[in-house]
């Protein structure tokens, strides 16, 4: 890589704040922004393994305690050091059940983390890089199932639908304060959660309807993730990058 092309895409003197960090992804992500130079804060509810994985990344990392439910927690874990200019909105749960057994309370669970949280911690970290005139960049984790569905996930399907409008809506109106902000809708990740799945019939089944014939891995999505948080993605804003290995295209 050049010397122009590794500056384009560099993140020194840049603060990141994830959420979901206690995650397989939320972790992956803090390690790739730290790597590219950013101050981490990495933020979850299960601090034990936040704090655990910034000891590991040693200096510019920390870890913060997080509710993205409660607006005081939000407050709390945001107002914890400089002003943040890289939000990665990434903290989510599904839960698996067929469209007529699903409860209100499945429902409730998942768009309160996945959608109103987002909004929530959207929200306050825009206001902060507002009162700031620090401007950033926004990168919300949606999903290839806010473009298509799959049966048993109702609440999932519709909040990352909903994520998706959010990011586009957010977009607009922060574009006068030098906020950008985009969406990274992954396929399939491999996981220790999903491997029992993808492994039987069904699974392989599935992985046969995506074009490449392969699941995702963590660092497929890390091209997108630093071309939003960088100012190789000056130009972009209500963007959503789809990286499923061809999946959302499959033929019918």
């Amino acid at each position: 890589m050049t010397e122009a092309a590794q500056q384009m895409f560099s993140l020194e003197g840049r603060k990141a704040f994830i959420t979901g960090a206690s995650g397989l992804l939320g972790g992956h992500f803090a390690r790739v922004l730290h790597r590219a130079g950013a101050e981490v804060v990495l933020a979850a509810r299960r601090i034990e393994a936040c704090e655990k994985l910034a000891a590991e990344l040693g200096s510019r990392a920390s870890a913060a305690k997080l509710d993205v439910q409660d607006e005081a927690s939000i407050a709390a874990a945001l107002d914890a050091g400089p002003v943040c200019d890289i939000l990665i909105n990434n903290a989510g749960i599904a839960a698996t059940r067929g469209f007529l057994d699903q409860t209100a309370e499945d429902w409730d669970s998942v768009l309160d983390i996945n959608l109103r949280g987002a909004f929530l911690v959207g929200q306050a970290a825009a206001k902060r890089m507002v009162a700031a005139k620090s401007g950033g960049s926004i990168i919300n984790i949606a999903s290839i199932l806010g473009l298509r569905v799959i049966p048993g996930v109702a609440g999932y399907t519709a909040a990352k639908a909903g994520l998706i409008q959010l990011t586009k809506q957010m977009a607009v109106e922060l574009a006068r304060h030098s906020i950008r902000v985009n969406a990274i809708a992954p396929g399939y990740i491999a996981s220790d959660l999903n491997a029992e799945f993808f492994a039987s019939e069904g699974g392989q089944a599935m992985i046969r309807r995506i074009p490449q014939r392969r699941l995702g891995k963590p660092e497929d999505l890390d091209g997108a993730l630093l071309l939003l948080a960088s100012q190789a993605g000056a130009h972009m804003t209500g963007s959503v990058l789809t990286v499923d290995g061809g999946h959302s295209i499959n033929a019918i």
